[in-house]
């Protein structure tokens, strides 16, 4: 099987990529780390990928005249490695509608809540975090989607719950969620490579289901 190209948008430390990388390593995901984006010259995803040799760019958006002309560079780029795949790993810009319409249902999106709740505009980070545990929930956990054109709204692939207890801070809380967030999107990009991903309407149905290897693997999901 043809490895899938996987492009990674990162503006942080890169956890995420990390678990990429880590499942791309232990042979779990049949997928090639093409290139590594970011938007944060400091990001310490950049130096993440440039240990794992993975050509890394910075992209600083204060270079051109407009937001397009910014989104347009990237899109360059992720052609120029022929990407396949879109992840944004903690990618903290909303992408428009025309780099959407670039890649249409070939991104998808990592985000620490359970969407619709604790989703959308302002709602990035320890922001997250702060307003599940003010909001005074149960549960919380993390969403691999989509991205369409608005702010956390597209398809939903796979969600994973973990409980909130009294003592949780914020800082104590986003821990929790990033270790479920390690599971699940190498989870999606697996399927998304393997052609198991389903889009009807707003559903996301994973053909065949989930094999007895991915329940019981690190990556579970459900």
């Amino acid at each position: 099987m043809q490895k899938l190209k996987v492009g990674v948008l990162v503006s942080g430390s890169g956890t995420n990529l990390q678990a990429l990388i880590d499942g791309v390593k232990q042979g779990f995901l049949p997928c090639e780390i093409a290139v590594v984006i970011s938007n944060k010259k400091e990001a310490f995803a950049l130096k993440r990928a440039e240990a794992e040799s993975i050509p890394a760019f910075f992209v600083d958006e204060k270079e051109f005249s407009n937001n397009l002309e910014f989104e347009k560079r990237m899109v360059e780029i992720l052609k120029n490695f022929q990407v396949e795949l879109v992840v944004l790993a903690g990618f903290l810009k909303v992408l428009s509608p025309y780099f959407v319409s670039e890649f249409t249902n070939k991104i998808i999106n990592i985000h620490p809540s359970l969407i619709p709740s604790f989703c959308g505009k302002g709602y990035y980070g320890i922001k997250v975090h702060e307003a599940v545990i003010n909001y005074g929930v149960k549960i919380t956990g993390a969403t691999v989607h989509f991205v369409d054109e608005g702010t956390d709204t597209g398809p939903i692939i796979l969600q994973k719950a973990i409980p909130v207890f009294d003592d949780d801070t914020p800082q104590v809380l986003a821990e929790r969620v990033k270790r479920v967030e390690h599971e699940i999107l190498p989870l999606a990009v697996k399927l998304f490579a393997e052609k198991r991903l389903i889009i009807e309407n707003r559903r996301v149905k994973i053909k065949g289901g989930l094999n007895d290897g991915e329940k019981t693997s690190n990556y579970l999901g459900i």
